[in-house]
């Protein structure tokens, strides 16, 4: 074991959209930051892959085998690198709805309330779009919360065939909107272009790839953390802090904390509430295809959102969840996960090879929230990381499906030369996508059923915080990115009072 002769102010143990945009926050303020990530620095993000290299799962996959409910292994689909999971996201940044913060009735059961609400969190959406360079409009979505200030870019132009899908919605009475999209010089903005390498040449900021933080030490009375230890190459290391920030995600970050256990934290560190690794929530998410007569690109953006059912409709007066076109299939990381989808394809264009397949159809992502069950978690069995997940709210994301076709439907009737087909496969994601999880360390001010208080510091250990998705009390419809990195923006100023 070596130990390393510096001291740090701060370690920040991953570097994604919570501790690469945290780490940026912080550098200005000239104390020492250590960076540890077991990935390394990846330049190529997933938008610059040719064509069905999407396809080759393997590399989007964590190198370790996770387990399910029934015990059996599978490799999640996470990715381990600086930038973390931001190098392989489609770009869509977000705000959650201001209901999304308060207590909703769902078909499925209750959402709880945040103990913050969204003005809490609406001038570091603002600080986190400006910094992300997020191009958007203000104005079509009916559900799209107050702005202090307008998107700091105009919005993304739709492929063509996506904009005359839009203007037929549009027709019918519905509000197809732009999704607000960071972009950057080099396509997508992420943690690692836009938290991490500005920051490099502070002479005040250390970065250590492929270090995979294996534990967590804190003093005799369990009050702070004392060291980390990391193992990079063959060799051990411990790294001494005075703050210690976890950002490696929401199931990693509680895995970290469960295997640190000790004598005075036998059930996991920061664990005395039994909390750390439950409520584990990702999000019910399905892709649907159409096809279509002409050939696309296959490497579009996502552009186009729909939240019109987000809250319900006439029929049905819980929420169902949030629309969005998948982009081009060939820059789909998630769209890999769906072998039903492809085998179906196949079925129905039994001629077409997996390029023309990918260029002659149109998918669309329905994302419905999941709610907080404490069985959800993640937890160890032995040395195996166990996710045990069951999906709920299921009814509402079925209804979504079923109205959404509807609609394509009627979309292709108003176009009939440009749709060939009536059938939409539909896939549902397997429990390897995790890619919004969030809620295993919730924040509140209770400290018997929260493991984070309101700034993210754990209950039980005064220098320790988790400022990735684990802190979510709920999820929502729309995806948790900007959240996380708004969230971080907030931390990092309660740190930087600290400092």
């Amino acid at each position: 074991m070596i130990i390393d002769d510096q001291y740090y102010d701060v370690i920040i143990v991953g570097t994604g959209a919570g501790g690469g945009t945290l780490a940026r926050k912080l550098a200005p303020t000239g104390k020492k930051i250590l960076l540890l990530d077991r990935g390394d620095l990846i330049y190529r993000e997933s938008s610059e892959l040719v064509d069905t290299e999407i396809f080759k799962k393997e590399q989007f996959h964590a190198p370790e085998s996770w387990y399910d409910n029934e015990g059996e292994p599978f490799y999640p689909q996470t990715y381990y690198a600086v930038g973390g999971n931001t190098k392989i996201w489609s770009g869509v940044l977000q705000r959650m709805r201001e209901r999304d913060f308060e207590q909703v009735q769902h078909q499925g059961g209750l959402s709880p309330a945040w103990p913050l609400n969204y003005q809490d969190f609406e001038p570091y959406y603002t600080e986190a779009e400006q910094l992300y360079q997020v191009h958007g409009k203000i104005g079509a979505d009916p559900t799209e919360p107050p702005h202090s200030e307008a998107y700091p870019f105009a919005e993304v132009d739709h492929e063509p065939l996506v904009q005359r899908i839009g203007e037929t919605l549009a027709q019918q009475g519905l509000h197809p909107t732009h999704l607000p999209l960071g972009l950057g010089d080099r396509g997508r903005t992420d943690a690692e272009d836009t938290g991490v390498s500005p920051i490099l040449n502070h002479d005040n900021v250390t970065l250590k790839t492929s270090a995979q933080v294996v534990a967590l030490h804190t003093n005799p009375s369990g009050t702070e953390i004392k060291a980390v230890e990391a193992t990079i190459g063959a060799q051990s290391y411990l790294f001494l802090g005075g703050i210690v920030v976890l950002a490696c995600g929401a199931v990693n970050s509680a895995a970290l904390l469960l295997r640190s256990g000790n004598e005075t934290y036998p059930n996991g560190i920061a664990n005395r509430s039994g909390q750390v690794g439950r409520n584990l929530m990702k999000q019910l998410l399905s892709v649907v295809v159409q096809l279509t007569s002409g050939a696309n690109s296959g490497a579009f953006p996502r552009t186009l959102g729909l939240n019109d059912f987000y809250w319900g409709d006439k029929d049905f007066p819980y929420p169902m969840g949030h629309v969005q076109n998948s982009g081009g299939i060939f820059q789909d990381v998630i769209f890999a996960e769906a072998p039903p989808i492809l085998s179906a394809l196949s079925r129905l264009m039994p001629n077409f090879g997996l390029r023309q397949l990918a260029t002659h159809s149109i998918g669309w992502w329905l994302k419905t929230e999941d709610l907080p069950n404490s069985n959800n978690r993640v937890h160890y069995v032995g040395n195996k990381l166990r996710i045990d997940y069951t999906a709920n709210n299921v009814e509402a994301h079925d209804r979504l499906v079923y109205r959404w076709v509807d609609i394509l439907k009627s979309v292709e009737q108003a176009q009939p030369n440009v749709f060939n087909r009536t059938t939409h496969p539909r896939s549902d994601m397997p429990i390897q996508v995790v890619a919004h999880q969030c809620g295993t360390c919730r924040f509140g001010e209770d400290p018997q059923t929260s493991v984070l208080d309101l700034n993210c510091r754990t209950h039980d250990v005064h220098n320790l915080y988790v400022v990735d998705s684990s802190f979510f009390p709920s999820h929502a419809s729309v995806s948790p990115g900007l959240t996380v990195i708004a969230n971080a923006l907030r931390v990092g100023d309660r740190l930087i009072e600290q400092l």
